[in-house]
């Protein structure tokens, strides 16, 4: 993980390097806000990476003296199949389209995928997964 967080905090400074070199021989500003959201970007997951690792002291997969072993174990849990995704998605597809073909599109794509979401998020409150 810290050599992730490295590697976007490279990737970060020489964006913004790039960035400022962009900005003074072009003049164009469309490219320039397009590096700044890239950069952007690239600090928002740097950071991210930053405060989980000190959040979570150093990972195995830094530690030089770590084996496979240390690693065993249950890694998480892995939900089973679920239908919830597919219907997220189909709700989204309709609601993107709603601008296309008529804006009842994308309020019902807004309720079905409200439904849906919530069927995603409450899953394991229902049926034969029931905790």
């Amino acid at each position: 993980m810290k050599s992730s967080a490295w590697s976007f905090g490279g990737v970060a400074i020489f964006i913004f390097v790039a960035t400022i070199v962009y900005w003074f021989l072009s003049h164009e500003i469309v490219g320039t806000v397009a590096l700044i959201m890239a950069l952007l970007m690239c600090v928002m997951i740097w950071g991210y990476l930053l405060i989980t690792l000190k959040s979570i002291g150093t990972p195995l997969e830094d530690d030089v003296d770590a084996t496979i072993e240390d690693g065993a174990g249950v890694i998480g849990f892995f939900p089973p199949s679920s239908i919830w995704p597919f219907w997220c998605s189909l709700a989204a597809g309709v609601f993107v389209l709603g601008p296309v073909y008529g804006w009842w599109l994308s309020i019902l794509g807004a309720a079905v995928g409200l439904w849906a979401l919530f069927g995603w998020v409450y899953q394991y409150y229902v049926g034969d997964y029931k905790h």
